[in-house]
Order: C-alpha cells, then sequence, then structure tokens
C-alpha cells in the first residue's frame, strides 16, 4: 500500500464528517491550562495526549518483555497532527506504529475499515490522500480523555483533597466538540482570500490558519486593516471586476450602504440559512446581520461595548457598581488621583470615527437615537431598508444631556483622553492605572490572558450605564462575514461553505478557547468549557435574555459612516472647548441633514 494508492484501503467512510481536535496556540493560554487554586487544575487535550506518550514509554523501558501498541500508537499521532494542523499519509501513519512495515500497515487498514479514520483526496485525481480522525474516533478519544482525568483524580489525587478535571466532559454530557474537517477540499484555486479587521478575534484567527487549512482543505490568505483603512479597502474592491476577497469582514453599521450598493451578496442566494441555524445566534447580531429583510453576513463577533470596572479598588471604596450616568461620574470622582497615576475613566475621545461611536452609545444610553427611528418594546427599530422619512435628531436634549455627559467625563480622564481610540482607551486599564474603561468584549484579552495586568481576575462587566431618561444598554458591535457581490460565481459555493466553518459553534468554541472574548451564539457562551475560561460570556448572554444588547444606537443606514465621523468631529470640537455642546450638536444635525437629504 502507498500513499497514491489507496485501493487496497476500505474506503467506505459514508461521508461522514472529520474533526479536528482543538489545541491552545497562544503561549499565554497554554501557561493558564494548569493554572488556578491548589486544589483545581484544568487539563487540555495536549496534557492528556502527551502524558499517554509518556507512561507508554515508561510502561515500555520498565516492562523487559512487552511490544509496541500500533493502535495507541497511531491514534495519538492522528490526533497530535490534526491538533498541529499537520498533514498526514499512510506511510508516516505506519512509522508511528512502532512495528514492523507490513504489521504496521495491516492495522492501519483495520482502522480504516473500522470507521476509525477517514480519507481525503489531496488532489483532482484522487490518487493521493491524507488521513484524518473520524467524528467516531474523536468523540471516543475525548471520552477517554475524560475518565484518564477523572482515573487519575480518584486514584491518585482524591486522598490529598484535589480535584482533577478535564474540559467539562464529567461536568456537562455534551460540550461542543472541536470543527468539523469537510470531507472534500473546497474547490477555490490559488486559495481562500479573506478581509478582516486588525483585532484581537480576527488575529486569533490567523494564528488558528493552520488549523482551518485542514478544516476547508485549502490555504487561506488573510489580510488585515483597520476599522478606517477597512472600509476603504472594501470600497475599492467593489470597484473591481472580480473581487480579489471570497469573504470580508463587515462592521455591522454598514450592512445597510453595502446591501444598498450592492457591494454584498444576499446569503440566501448562495446558501440556506437553515444551515446557520439561526436561533442560535444573539437575536441583536443576527438582526443587525440583515437588510431589507435579507441577510448579508453572518455574525461572526457580536461584542457588546460594556463598562468594565475594578471589583477590588470598588469594594476598597465601598462603592457599588454603577447603574446610572451619574454613579459613574461620582464613583470616577472617588477613585480619580492622578497624583498616585489613577485615574477614574477611560473612554473613546479620538477624533472622528471613535469618538463618534461612543456620542451614539452615549444618546442611547439617554434614550434616544440618532435617527428618527421608530420605538418598540426593548428598543427601536432600526430596520429601516424601505424608509425615506429619516432624519437626524442630534440637536436634542437626550443628546445634550449625552454630550454633556462626556464632557464632565474629561475631569476624571487620562490627560491624554482625546487621541484615546480603541485600544488606547483599554491599554491604561489593563496596566492598572484607571478604574473603568468603556470597551468591547473582544478587548478583554488585553488584562483576562495577562496574569500580570493588576485587572486580571478582577473586572466586573456592566451595561452602559443610563442617563436620566434611558435605560442600561448593551450596544452591540462586531463583524459579520459576507460574500462580496462582484466574487466569481465560480468561487462562490466554496466560499458560503467556507463562511459556515468558520461561523460554526465548533469554530467559535475554539476561538474563544484560543484566546477571543467574543461569541455571537448562545450555545457557546452557555458551554461549560467556555464560561469556565471568562465570566464575560455568562454576563453578556444575561444582557441578552433581559433585552440590553441592541444595535439600533448605529442604525445601519447607508449614511451611518459619514454621519458617524460628523458627531465624532463636532463632540471633538466640543471636548477641546472650541464650541459649547449646544453648538457642536447644531452643527453636527446640520452636517448629517445635508448627508441625508443632499438636496433640502
Amino acid at each position: 500500500m502507498t500513499d497514491s494508492d489507496p485501493r487496497n484501503m476500505n474506503t467506505s467512510h459514508k461521508n461522514r464528517p472529520q474533526t479536528v481536535l482543538m489545541q491552545d496556540i497562544q503561549k499565554n493560554v497554554d501557561g493558564r491550562m494548569g493554572a488556578g487554586s491548589p486544589s483545581t487544575r484544568t487539563f487540555s487535550d495536549l496534557d492528556v495526549l502527551n502524558f499517554l506518550q509518556a507512561f507508554t514509554s515508561e510502561i515500555d523501558s520498565a516492562i523487559s518483555v512487552s511490544s509496541p501498541n500500533p493502535f495507541l500508537n497511531m491514534t495519538v499521532f492522528l490526533i497530535r497532527s490534526h491538533a498541529e494542523g499537520r498533514v498526514v499519509t499512510s506511510s508516516t501513519m505506519i512509522a508511528a506504529s512502532e512495528v514492523p512495515y507490513a504489521t504496521g500497515r495491516r492495522k492501519l487498514e483495520e482502522m480504516i475499515a473500522s470507521g476509525q479514520i477517514e480519507l481525503r483526496p489531496r488532489t483532482k485525481s484522487g490518487k493521493t490522500f491524507s488521513l484524518h480522525p473520524s467524528a467516531d474516533l474523536l468523540d471516543h478519544w475525548n471520552r477517554l480523555v475524560g475518565r484518564i482525568v477523572r482515573l487519575a483524580g480518584q486514584h491518585l489525587g482524591a486522598g490529598r483533597g484535589e480535584d482533577y478535571y478535564f474540559g467539562g466532559s464529567y461536568l456537562a454530557a455534551h460540550p461542543i466538540k472541536p470543527p468539523q474537517v469537510l470531507v472534500e477540499p473546497l474547490a477555490l484555486s490559488g486559495g481562500l482570500r479573506i478581509l478582516v479587521h486588525g483585532d484581537p478575534t480576527f488575529m486569533v484567527m490567523e494564528n488558528l490558519k493552520r488549523q482551518f487549512e485542514q478544516v476547508i482543505g485549502v490555504k487561506i490568505n488573510q489580510r488585515a486593516f483597520s476599522i478606517d483603512r477597512l472600509h476603504e479597502e472594501v470600497l475599492r474592491n467593489a470597484d473591481r471586476k472580480f473581487s480579489r476577497y471570497d469573504i470580508i469582514a463587515v462592521d455591522l453599521p454598514w450592512i445597510g450602504e453595502f446591501a444598498e450598493n450592492n457591494i454584498l451578496l444576499p446569503l440566501d442566494d448562495v446558501l440556506d440559512t437553515e444551515r446557520l441555524d439561526p436561533s442560535d445566534f444573539h437575536t441583536a447580531g443576527w438582526s443587525a446581520a440583515h437588510w431589507g429583510g435579507r441577510p448579508y453576513g453572518v455574525p461572526s463577533q457580536t461584542t457588546p461595548e460594556l463598562l468594565f470596572y475594578r471589583k477590588d479598588w470598588f469594594a476598597e471604596a465601598g462603592l457599588e457598581p454603577p447603574s446610572t450616568t451619574q454613579e459613574v461620574l461620582a464613583a470616577a470622582r472617588v477613585l480619580h488621583d492622578p497624583q498616585r497615576g489613577r485615574y477614574g475613566v477611560t473612554w473613546n475621545a479620538a477624533r472622528g470615527t471613535a469618538l463618534g461611536h461612543e456620542f451614539m452609545m452615549a444618546c442611547a444610553a439617554c434614550g434616544q437615537p440618532v435617527i428618527n427611528l421608530e420605538p418598540i418594546a426593548g428598543g427601536f427599530n432600526a430596520d429601516v431598508a424601505t424608509r425615506r422619512d429619516l432624519e437626524p435628531t442630534i440637536d436634542t436634549p437626550a443628546a445634550l444631556e449625552a454630550a454633556e455627559y462626556l464632557k464632565a467625563l474629561l475631569e476624571f480622564s487620562p490627560p491624554d483622553i482625546l487621541s484615546m481610540s480603541w485600544y488606547e482607551r483599554v491599554r491604561p486599564y489593563a496596566e492598572g492605572k484607571v478604574a473603568m474603561a468603556y470597551g468591547y468584549t473582544l478587548l478583554a484579552p488585553y488584562f483576562e490572558l495577562d496574569e500580570n495586568s493588576p485587572a486580571h481576575g478582577q473586572t466586573g462587566y456592566l451595561p452602559h450605564p443610563a442617563g436620566k431618561s434611558g435605560a442600561q444598554i448593551a450596544p452591540v458591535g462586531g463583524y459579520v462575514l459576507g460574500i462580496p457581490a462582484n466574487l466569481s460565481k465560480v468561487r462562490r459555493a466554496a466560499a458560503a461553505e467556507a463562511l459556515i466553518a468558520f461561523t460554526s459553534p465548533e469554530a467559535q468554541k475554539l476561538y474563544v478557547q484560543s484566546g477571543s472574548r467574543t461569541s455571537p451564539r448562545y450555545s457557546v457562551g452557555a458551554d461549560p468549557e467556555v464560561r469556565r475560561l471568562s465570566t464575560i460570556f455568562e454576563a453578556v448572554d444575561a444582557m441578552s435574555w433581559r433585552d440590553e444588547l441592541q444595535y439600533w444606537p448605529r442604525p445601519p443606514i447607508p449614511q451611518i459612516s459619514d454621519i458617524i465621523k460628523i458627531c465624532g468631529q463636532e463632540m471633538h470640537d466640543m471636548l477641546r472647548g472650541i464650541n459649547s455642546p449646544q453648538v457642536a450638536l447644531q452643527k453636527a444635525q446640520q452636517r448629517s441633514e445635508q448627508i441625508l437629504k443632499p438636496g433640502s
């Protein structure tokens, strides 16, 4: 039997999906896998793989009369290779068996015949193929891992009062399994091309590229830009005859603009949306991916902007977590101590897009959107694709309250606050210099994954505190993955399959286990292994069930990007003292009216 001659092997795998084993690829995540209290350790899959290899090696060397176990050796090798994204062939499998070639070949054929190993063609001719663990093998393996660790706890740890557990397999019967490998590689000449935002979650996807190349069977080429440059590149790409990208990341407020200008394909043109399991997505995230009742993207990140706060500082000062804007200012006043290098709060105050977003979210906390949206239960109706009567509502009493709140925050902010945007506002919080920070959940890795951060393990998560006439709200941000409208038709079906794979619960859980702190799906947030990694998932799920997750604060109308920038410019002049809040709102209102109704 050779790698290019599968005829002697039983290939009746019945097209069952294959599975890639999760592994932690970030060093700081690996470092935490055994961390925690002395009485509780969590073991990763690779911990158990290492243990089995070391244990069998010790047995072989300790007992003079022994023989290798080819089934175990090949299974461990196959699973480890998938975890590391390495291609496995029949030759390398036989070599890993540690038995004579003829015996190893026979044992390998038995594993294939029993359905433990799947074969996937490596070329169009089907003469060469790669080997992958079947779904059944991975299912049995995961159960074995749980039993091994439980037995170790019972027989080796129980006497010392230690509680060992793996993942959550003994706490939850059906945790989300690792991502499935496609039986057939995607037909994408030159590989899959993706355009994304340069944030921590998409960088996790980049780090997992080898694993997902195994999943889809082709190379992945990913480009990342800042938010404004990403918007520009998507527009440039739309002017090309054929798209340079198979999949693009789209900020939620851009959906209307890209749908109206035929930049994105409606997803129901290229796939059955029921395959995405829409009911599993957070309602706000899934709704925000629609325009005119049609989906234009699949939520990849549902990342609400929250208020992070230092639980230990609040406890020392005898303060309760703030639920109103006035309580934020009161807490900031108590905890602000510049002489000790401590500041009350950080937020998006940099000119333009960053501050424009913050202003709109402050308006929402004060009970009003920046467009005349229709009030509905729980907020406002942001599905305005058919409306032609939209007007800005910026120069209003609620918006004035929001502007004055931002101006009041200046007193308790770091001196360079007016240049702080997305990442800059969270870094000083992670460094232990700030008591509170407005930030998206996707930025939580800055302190959640850094055990040296003073905020590590000391952070609480709150929805935006409410203004006088508003309610607590968690404005939804994040990105969907969509397919460009000018993508060549021969690539669309494969791009849709990749889209499904990248946004599946299995993939989303892998992102979280590898460092992401965003999850667009209820099932991922409820997974016991995910919940043990961070309290942020339970907090966000609770906000979703309380209907606090909303996307109307940044309504996805085609003109929203320009209006965001206008608000960010005028509010920045206000914060610098150039204009009063009233003048800033009047100018933002007038400029936004010209954008919405240029002929008026």
